[in-house]
């Protein structure tokens, strides 16, 4: 079989590709940085050295592919994140459909369900709704939880204030996910195709609540009494500007804290399917103590 991954050698892509080339396959893994080839032919796949924003890259990449991987990568530079996230699932439609690729598995999100005010995840919204739009295509949309690994943005406040926080709401349930699981996810997908039509298929490791969060990340990093502090809107807001994240980015995150905390995120989230060998919070700790320890 021949796949496509998107997300260079990112937190998802990189684990996915090393699943189905252990598996045999055909794998190419396009990445923006011509530094990456080596790395990315190192782990025996092909690499494919363009930008997402180029829609004839993308046809010529996809075509033969028996199904592709789509994810739209991370930015902070973008004047308009949703639409460009939006725009990046358009040049993915288009080129699906022009090359004839039948079977998707594509990375979107919880609170994927909102068109607007859930930040970058709104952005998702559109994407989905391009791919659902190619008749005759297979589409697999991937709903996981929060990222395990965005807790990582939050050593800094540790070190230099002491505590943990956000806007999620007091004491908030998170609906969490590991980077290698939902990579598990999406190779299961791609390896055994089952799917037709378009669907979803939530992916969840833990759910913890966010003093849970504090308790066990403290306890791993020797600050058994680590407080989650839960900020207002407009104090997270202005720590993020603070910490020199542009106006649009740190707006869309606020706005999608806001999400969390009302519950409309999560709204869509039913039948989740977790993973056997889900990372739990207690398994995340570790990778967060070695993490903050080298920072």
């Amino acid at each position: 079989m021949k796949y496509v991954i998107t997300g260079s050698l990112g937190n998802i892509s990189k684990p996915l590709t090393q699943q189905l080339v252990n598996a045999g396959h055909n794998v190419t893994v396009i990445s923006s940085k011509a530094d990456k080839q080596s790395q990315i032919e190192s782990l025996g796949a092909h690499a494919a050295i363009g930008s997402v924003e180029d829609t004839a890259f993308l046809t010529r990449t996809f075509n033969g592919a028996d199904a592709v991987y789509t994810m739209v990568p991370p930015t902070m530079s973008a004047p308009d994140w949703v639409g460009h996230i939006h725009n990046i699932g358009k040049n993915y439609a288009e080129a699906i459909k022009a090359a004839g690729v039948k079977q998707v598995v594509n990375l979107s999100s919880i609170g994927a369900h909102m068109p607007e005010g859930c930040g970058p995840v709104s952005g998702l919204y559109h994407v989905e709704q391009e791919l659902n739009k190619l008749e005759g295509v297979n589409v697999k949309h991937l709903r996981p939880g929060f990222f395990f690994t965005n807790l990582y943005s939050n050593i800094g406040m540790i070190k230099h204030a002491g505590i943990i926080g956000a806007n999620y709401g007091e004491n908030a349930k998170l609906v969490m996910a590991h980077p290698n699981d939902i990579a598990a996810a999406a190779a299961e997908e791609m390896l055994t195709p089952t799917f037709t039509g378009k669907s979803i298929r939530f992916v969840v490791s833990d759910e913890p609540t966010t003093t849970e969060i504090a308790g066990a990340l403290g306890a791993a990093i020797g600050k058994p009494q680590l407080p989650w502090v839960n900020f207002k809107n407009e104090d997270a807001l202005n720590g993020m500007l603070q910490a020199g994240l542009p106006a649009e980015v740190a707006e869309k995150y606020m706005e999608m804290g806001e999400a969390m905390a009302t519950g409309k995120m999560t709204a869509g989230y039913a039948n989740k399917q977790p993973l056997a060998s889900a990372t739990k919070l207690a398994d995340f700790a570790k990778e967060f103590a070695a993490a903050y320890a080298q920072a």
